[in-house]
């Protein structure tokens, strides 16, 4: 049975924001932030800006999709009460960013989001807190809502393990959503689902085997209730809002994964193997050697993909 997980390693490295990406955007995110803060000083100093990297980045499970595009969420938080509407502040965040990049930035429904064009985007949500109440967001022709984005990322914290191994593997999970789209979960949900899967199994050492168990433990969820409630406030369901064709899609999605997850473990070619991985990850994913397995490996390979071999117990 063919080993990948030396490939995984490699997907992993493929699909990870790059250094050089990393520092323009981290460029980036310091001028618009400069930005936003003197506009705020110039025009309503009685509201004083500021900031916490969230989301993916923070939890450090950022990709570059396969158009080489990847993003950043730039909390912006008030400590007081705004007097205007949550779309108003949301307006004046579009006016400070406006004209630092070519394209004018996009008023999202909870976010303004600056767009650079083929590289990254950078997204700027709005929120306020005062005392005995919630973080709250701005919603755009909405009222403010509960949000708390720093507790998903404390969440997540406590789910993953220091070896990295839930970290690769949600970086696994949205290269998979990536390469598919057509309407699959999105990062945040696919780390939910990822990471309450995590805490059923036993990690195995070899991120193959591990990827297979979390989208079998992943179904056997979805099955049982089909719902993904992000462990945070507001503890919305992320799947609320799916209808019965988004649901099948991302079901059949899933069945077919694990049907050829374990072929390729039971394969005993490495390119073979290789070959289906990269069905449902997409060209990034590397090819394998065209070789055997040698059989005294390839049975110790079956007692662990079977389970019998002992499994380390961190992922209890």
């Amino acid at each position: 049975m063919a080993n990948c997980d030396h490939l995984f390693s490699k997907y992993n490295d493929e699909i990870r924001i790059g250094s050089k990406k990393n520092g323009r955007m981290m460029d980036s995110k310091n001028a618009l932030r400069k930005r936003i803060r003197k506009w705020f000083k110039d025009n309503h100093p009685e509201y004083e800006p500021k900031f916490f990297i969230q989301g993916s980045y923070k939890m450090k499970t950022g990709i570059r999709t396969k158009d080489d595009i990847c993003d950043l969420d730039d909390g912006i938080y008030f400590f007081r009460k705004p007097d205007v509407t949550g779309t108003t502040l949301q307006g004046w965040i579009w006016d400070a960013v406006n004209g630092y990049t070519d394209t004018d930035p996009e008023h999202r429904k909870k976010c303004i989001r600056s767009i650079f064009a083929g590289d990254y985007e950078i997204d700027h949500p709005v929120y306020y807190k005062i005392d005995g109440v919630p973080y709250r967001i701005a919603v755009k022709d909405a009222e403010f809502e509960n949000s708390d984005p720093k507790e998903m990322v404390d969440w997540f914290n406590k789910k993953k393990d220091k070896e990295g191994r839930l970290i690769a593997q949600v970086m696994n999970f949205k290269g998979w959503c990536d390469h598919k789209r057509n309407k699959m979960p999105s990062g945040l949900a696919m780390t939910i689902l990822a990471s309450n899967a995590k805490s059923k199994i036993v990690l195995n050492e070899r991120a193959d085997i591990t990827l297979r168990d979390i989208l079998k433990e992943i179904k056997k969820a979805l099955e049982n209730k089909f719902e993904c409630i992000v462990p945070a406030v507001p503890g919305d369901d992320l799947f609320a809002s799916y209808d019965q064709t988004r649901k099948k899609n991302f079901m059949d999605a899933l069945s077919d994964f694990i049907l050829d997850a374990d072929k390729a473990l039971q394969e005993d070619n490495e390119l073979a193997a290789s070959k289906l991985w990269r069905k449902h990850l997409g060209d990034r994913f590397p090819l394998g050697e065209d070789k055997q397995q040698n059989q005294s490996q390839s049975r110790v390979n079956s007692a662990i993909i079977t389970g019998a071999a002992t499994s380390n117990p961190w992922g209890k």
